[in-house]
């Protein structure tokens, strides 16, 4: 017999599917997200070429993004299933911005080729 007759499942099984991330958690994370934002603004000044510098700011967005989908959006404590998802997800949106990328990176090269 259910303890919750409107969804069908027992007070059990609904607590075994929260869990509760440590306060403590959150402060670290939020803590490595401004270091990293601190970081991204520091490799601005870095004496480094355009692409560079894309490069260098895409790696510490990815960073960021990861510890954002792994803590904040509890991934990390979440079914094999949804490490998948989010994986191909990562994928997908990696393999969108290498094409992004390298579409951005070519422009000029393209430019000084057709002489325009």
């Amino acid at each position: 017999m259910s303890s919750h007759p409107h969804l069908g499942q027992s007070k059990t099984a609904h607590h075994i599917t929260h869990h509760i991330t440590p306060v403590k958690t959150y402060r670290i994370i939020f803590i490595l997200l401004g270091l990293l934002l601190f970081a991204t603004v520091l490799a601005s000044e870095l004496p480094l070429s355009r692409s560079g510098h894309l490069i260098v700011a895409m790696t510490i967005a990815m960073i960021k993004a990861v510890l954002i989908v792994l803590f904040f959006m509890h991934v990390y404590y979440s079914a094999p299933l949804t490490w998948v998802i989010a994986a191909g997800s990562f994928l997908w949106v990696g393999l969108l911005l290498a094409f992004l990328t390298s579409d951005y990176i070519s422009r000029g090269w393209l430019h000084n080729i057709l002489g325009k």
